[in-house]
């Protein structure tokens, strides 16, 4: 009975949360299953998203897997098997949106849990909890707590189910007896469409009773696609039971044997007992929000920011080398591909709040250099070129009929750039000379050979796409043109630090690269822009990260240019370049209005995830929640990243707020105050 009654307190615990910790709460409204955008629990390995049915998620997605099938010819990421839905039957009767009522969710930023409860009737209330476990990358947990109302049967069921684009699934039953415990195993495995790779899950109930007293478990084969293990429960008018089921998902991305590791992971966590697993997850938790952002005098934006830390914290972890597509693991937009996103946007709060993380995010970058050197090698380049789209192998997965893979080089100074950032921050020597100069020594060979010497002077960059994507095919783009000075100058500052002799052809090509000006002495974008309206941030990325413009009346004079060319609906992180250049500017409540008007008309319901435009419908965009971030840290913030690490420069915060602090900064996770 102790075993029992203490499981049912550390469900609720889990399910509800004290009011001290409402900031730390999105609640789902008005859930309509016709306009629903579910918000996605995940560890940096598995994401799960979650779906207007009960007891049900969207999609799981298991970072790094891909293979070749769906749109565009190119690697895709693996929509893998949905092995954590369940089933309900409340006096034989099938549990679903139309026999519910007072359907409720919640996700709890804190700990990382998705809450959800409903009522059947007068029959039972139901609550479910859900998290991809922060300390077991490939494994997660749901608890769930039902409450007899009257007398009932419940029949809760564990279900596996199969895309149908994975081939040879088999749907295996085991139990594995011991006299102490009892481990049944529901797994699958199958092959992806091209049999590149295997997929396999496995998943376990973790029941309250004693051994032996355990429900009888019944396995139920139903097709291909599909099968479950269920049992029965009779429950008197006021009492509630509570179970756990762990589930495991891996791959040949990373084990030789998915199914036997999936099957090994689903004991372990079994073993280790949901009051364990809670715990060790929320530990995990504990440590990654020791790095926050604290708003005090705007309870909105305060919630804003964290639900974008909560999302980059949650599609990425330490210790591995998986990058950030834009929409991170909250579905398979973009073909879960890796763009300029993670460097420019995700990575640099990252890197000022999470610098292990970023390291990941580099170390995937650099187990792709050889590919990227025979990539310049094909196009007729020295050094590496990078492509604008990236999955597993670090070949170009842009699809042919889109330009930007052959000619959206700037990419590859957004690599070099990132990673002389990392140095900046850490000081890592060690790595400087094992990674980051290896890297951007490649990086400069390539825009020296990539510049076409026409004069002193007029080392010209032709033939590309900017930042500004609505304009392909352009000669001496802005933020090409400076990205490329930039890491050229990094390489040389790099080889220096290390003791070595840079090649002088490095600085010789950055001082000859031209950055072209209106008659007025504006920016101008290319060198046939004649004030087209502008997809997103070009020329004012040379204020800001790139500081290649740092003079305020130059600042100022490219921003009255270009603010207007804006694309109302163009992607959230251009307007946040606008925000904190206005921080720059001292104009504190310009910066504030464009700051929320970058990202909240890009919410789309229940929870308020962000869509990449305004109007949008592919969230949870986490390109746009770096940039928000960005604009907090290094705008209102008032950090930078300089050759003598993280700075904190002048900063003046918005009237509304009263103060700020950023906790948990850098390597020394200094924590700073602002009012």
């Amino acid at each position: 009975m102790k075993s029992f009654l203490f499981c049912v307190l550390l469900f609720g615990s889990a399910l509800s949360l004290p009011a001290q910790f409402s900031e730390w709460t999105v609640n789902a409204t008005n859930i309509n299953a016709k306009n629903y955008f579910g918000v996605t629990v995940a560890n940096g390995m598995i994401g799960l998203v979650s779906s207007p049915e009960p007891m049900k998620v969207k999609d799981v997605v298991l970072n790094g897997v891909y293979d070749y099938y769906q749109r565009g010819r190119v690697s895709n990421i693996l929509k893998t098997f949905n092995h954590v839905n369940m089933n309900l039957d409340v006096n034989g009767r099938r549990v679903g949106p139309t026999t519910i009522v007072n359907y409720r969710q919640s996700l709890d930023m804190k700990r990382a849990i998705l809450n959800t409860q409903f009522e059947v009737g007068e029959d039972v209330s139901v609550s479910h909890s859900l998290m991809a476990l922060r300390h077991l990358p490939y494994t997660a947990l749901t608890i769930v707590q039902i409450k007899a109302l009257k007398d009932v049967t419940i029949t809760p069921m564990s279900v596996i189910e199969a895309p149908n684009h994975l081939t040879d699934v088999r749907n295996l039953f085991s139990e594995i007896d011991r006299p102490h415990v009892t481990i049944p195993l529901l797994t699958s495995v199958g092959k992806s469409p091209s049999g590149k790779h295997t997929v396999a899950v496995s998943n376990s109930f973790i029941f309250s009773e004693p051994h032996g007293e355990e429900p009888q478990l019944i396995h139920e084969d139903w097709d291909y696609n599909m099968h479950l293990t269920k049992f029965y429960k009779q429950l008197k008018a006021g009492d509630t039971y509570t179970f756990s089921i762990v589930s495991s998902a891996t791959s040949t991305a990373d084990f030789q044997d998915p199914m036997n590791e999936a099957e090994r992971l689903t004991v372990f966590a079994k073993l280790e007992g949901t009051q364990r697993l809670l715990q060790r997850h929320e530990a995990e938790w504990e440590k990654l929000w020791r790095s926050d952002i604290v708003v005090e005098g705007d309870e909105q934006v305060q919630k804003d920011i964290r639900f974008a830390l909560y999302h980059l914290y949650s599609f990425a972890r330490e210790g591995t080398s998986n990058s950030l597509s834009p929409m991170g693991l909250s579905g398979l937009g973009y073909n879960g591909h890796v763009f300029w996103d993670t460097e420019l946007w995700m990575y640099p709060p990252l890197l000022a709040l999470q610098p292990e993380i970023a390291k990941s995010l580099l170390e995937y970058r650099f187990q792709r250099l050889e590919v990227a050197k025979k990539n310049a090698f094909s196009h007729g380049y020295k050094g590496a070129m990078f492509p604008w789209e990236s999955s597993s192998e670090g070949t170009e997965d842009t699809p042919v009929w889109a330009l930007t893979g052959p000619f959206q080089h700037h990419i590859t100074g957004c690599v070099g750039w990132a990673f002389w950032k990392y140095y900046q921050v850490t000081k890592d020597r060690v790595w400087l000379r094992e990674r980051g100069y290896p890297m951007l020594k490649e990086v400069a060979d390539f825009w020296a050979s990539r510049v076409e010497r026409k004069a002193l002077g007029k080392y010209e960059i032709n033939n590309v796409i900017g930042a500004n994507e609505w304009q392909e095919n352009i000669d001496n783009n802005a933020f090409t043109n400076a990205m490329a000075i930039t890491v050229l100058r990094y390489a040389t500052q790099a080889a220096k630090e290390l003791g070595l002799s840079p090649n002088p052809d490095w600085e010789h090509v950055a001082q000859n690269i031209p950055i072209l000006k209106f008659p007025d002495g504006t920016t101008r974008e290319n060198s046939t822009y004649e004030g087209e309206i502008i997809k997103q941030a070009d020329v004012n990325l040379l204020a800001f990260p790139l500081d290649i413009i740092s003079d305020k009346l130059q600042i100022e004079k490219d921003l009255k240019y270009y603010e207007p060319r804006y694309a109302p609906d163009g992607p959230a992180m251009g307007f946040c370049v606008v925000a904190t250049l206005y921080t720059k500017l001292n104009q504190p409540e310009k910066a504030l209005d464009i700051f929320v008007k970058s990202y909240e008309p890009n919410k789309v319901p229940p929870f308020g995830v962000l869509s990449e435009t305004a109007g949008g419908t592919n969230p949870y965009f986490a390109t746009g929640a770096g940039g928000m971030l960005q604009t907090i840290i290094f705008g209102f913030g008032g950090l930078q990243i300089t050759d003598a690490g993280i700075q904190h420069t002048k900063s003046v915060l918005p009237k509304k707020w009263k103060s700020m602090q950023l906790k948990g900064v850098g390597v020394t996770k200094t924590t700073y105050s602002i009012k």
